[in-house]
């Protein structure tokens, strides 16, 4: 039997986890997307390569222990051992969407929730698309309720509920910011949301574009207060990745040396 624990990421800088920076003109560094909600994801990959990192160097042997001995060479079976930490990709539960004139809401949809629900073992019902707490502050229009005003047009609130149970544990999200919408519309807010950041390649030795390796070449990446669940298994109790604590801040993805990957991470459930 598995230990069952999870995991929550909050990112305090925007986060880029997928294609490396290249220098070819017009080149878009997408990030890693879920196949079905079309949303930003982390590997698993990614996350157990982060945290063996961390955990090398602090005591001798203990990441191969936890995480899996690499490969020997000269070795017939190759030297490898079956980790006894286990990490699927992280999803998004709550992401941050700029509204003109109104406040900044945090948007989610049935399917993200659902997959949080089952990591974290929330008892309460997944909300009804366009729901949203009573106290969101929105345009009121009379005869139809609360409007949102988005880059791309208008959502109508159609259910009020306390969404209170649905922000993860040791993040300080305000419940009246919390909007869930359908399924449907996941996909185009947050491409909505995503933080974009154009680049250039200079020449060494002055300010000036490289024309002959390639010009410009886009980036996007999460963006700062994202908050994303991804869930652990363990053979064995006694791991303790942060020492005593139950966070840490640790650095996903690319791009750490302009700003990027920045994220505070908080684990729960049965791990110790």
């Amino acid at each position: 039997m598995y230990r069952k624990a999870y995991g929550i990421i909050e990112a305090l800088a925007p986060v880029h986890v997928g294609a490396t920076a290249g220098e070819e003109t017009g080149n878009l560094n997408l990030i890693f997307r879920d196949q079905f909600t079309q949303t930003g994801i982390i590997p698993g990959s990614s996350i157990r390569g982060r945290f063996r990192a961390d955990m090398r160097g602090k005591e001798l042997g203990e990441e191969q222990r936890w995480y899996g001995h690499e490969a020997v060479d000269g070795r017939p079976d190759g030297g490898t051992s079956e980790a006894l930490v286990k990490f699927e990709y992280a999803s998004l539960v709550w992401f941050p969407v700029f509204c003109p004139g109104q406040p900044v809401v945090w948007v989610s949809c049935p399917m993200l929730l659902k997959r949080f629900k089952r990591i974290a073992g929330i008892n309460a019902n997944v909300p009804a698309p366009y729901t949203a707490p009573k106290g969101l502050q929105g345009r009121q229009v009379p005869n139809r309720g609360k409007i949102l005003f988005f880059n791309l047009g208008f959502l109508e609130i159609e259910h009020e509920a306390d969404l209170s149970a649905w922000i993860p544990t040791g993040t300080d999200l305000d419940a009246n910011k919390l909007v869930v919408v359908h399924d449907n519309d996941i996909s185009m807010l947050h491409d909505m949301a995503l933080y974009r950041q154009s680049r250039v390649k200079l020449l060494d030795d002055m300010k000036k574009v490289d024309t002959d390796r390639g010009a410009f070449f886009n980036t996007e990446a999460l963006p700062e207060g994202s908050i994303m669940v991804f869930p652990i298994a363990l053979k064995e109790s006694g791991w303790k990745p942060f020492g005593n604590g139950q966070s840490s801040e640790l650095y996903f993805g690319g791009l750490e040396s302009i700003g990027f990957g920045r994220c505070r991470v908080l684990l729960a459930g049965d791990y110790q």
